[in-house]
């Protein structure tokens, strides 16, 4: 049984579960119509909940849920319900930044103030599942708000996704994702060629990142040492791999296996002979 505290609108209300005495977002098509502070109701079957105990990367969600407009609310449960037929169980604490991300963008567009991310096509890439899920949000924007969303604006929504179904910080996504970038400019400056984001070795690249930083989170070892091989037989993809690692080390507060380097330089070493037939 729930007691209403707050309704937020017809298909939403903040309500405390009498049992263990914690106050909820409960969402659902015309769960708040016609409710009143200190009604009591049965959770609706299908209704969306979210704990409001929790601190956020944005703020506490008590405080989110009662300052971001309920349509945002709405709007960033129904991502997270796309992520859920997509991806399983998710985490329900990023519903509330992501409102509070989805507020401060529709006052952008109004603005004229649209962001450029200029990691946005490594997002769609590095995150490409994620970003698909994203996608909604400019639908949900042009029918319910008459604006229109940029995919760089996706692109942030694809992180808060990410972060719900990894249970890895917004941030964490984010500097992976710079981490790939500053890779591949390396790469770039190296070969003096451009190199496509679309490409298998990229791709392959990319993948190798991110899952190197998922390792550096749980501390998982890798079980063969590639370093010897690859740094006498490809030193320069070697050198550059070594620099990644370090940088990558340094900007994410994680320590990495010295045998990351072995296998960050093999597909450093892919990416130079698609760009570099002389390497």
């Amino acid at each position: 049984m729930y007691r209403v505290s707050r309704v937020l609108n017809n298909n939403g209300v903040i309500a405390i579960d009498m049992e263990d005495n914690q106050e909820y977002v409960l969402l659902g098509k015309g769960l708040g119509f016609g409710k009143k502070v200190s009604e009591r109701f049965e959770k609706p079957e299908g209704a969306s909940m979210y704990r409001l105990a929790d601190d956020t990367e944005r703020g506490s969600a008590k405080s989110l849920a009662q300052n971001v407009a309920p349509e945002f609310i709405e709007m960033a449960d129904a991502v997270m319900r796309e992520a859920e037929s997509r991806f399983g169980t998710v985490d329900r604490r990023v519903m509330l930044p992501l409102a509070d991300h989805l507020s401060f963008a529709a006052s952008r567009v109004r603005n004229g103030e649209q962001i450029s991310n200029p990691l946005t096509d490594d997002i769609r890439t590095l995150f490409h599942s994620e970003f698909k899920t994203a996608l909604l949000i400019k639908d949900l924007f042009r029918d319910r708000l008459g604006l229109s969303l940029d995919d760089h604006e996706v692109g942030y929504v694809a992180l808060h996704v990410h972060s719900a179904i990894e249970d890895e910080k917004i941030s964490m996504a984010m500097q992976t994702a710079q981490a790939v970038r500053e890779c591949v400019n390396m790469l770039e400056q190296e070969t003096g060629e451009h190199i496509d984001v679309l490409s298998l070795a990229y791709n392959r690249l990319m993948n190798h990142i991110k899952y190197m930083v998922a390792r550096g989170v749980t501390g998982e070892d890798l079980k063969v040492n590639m370093n010897d091989y690859m740094s006498v037989r490809f030193p320069k993809s070697y050198a550059l791999a070594t620099s990644v690692c370090d940088h990558l080390a340094a900007s994410t507060g994680l320590t990495f296996d010295e045998m990351e380097i072995g296998y960050l330089a093999m597909h450093i070493e892919r990416v130079y002979s698609t760009c570099s037939p002389s390497t």
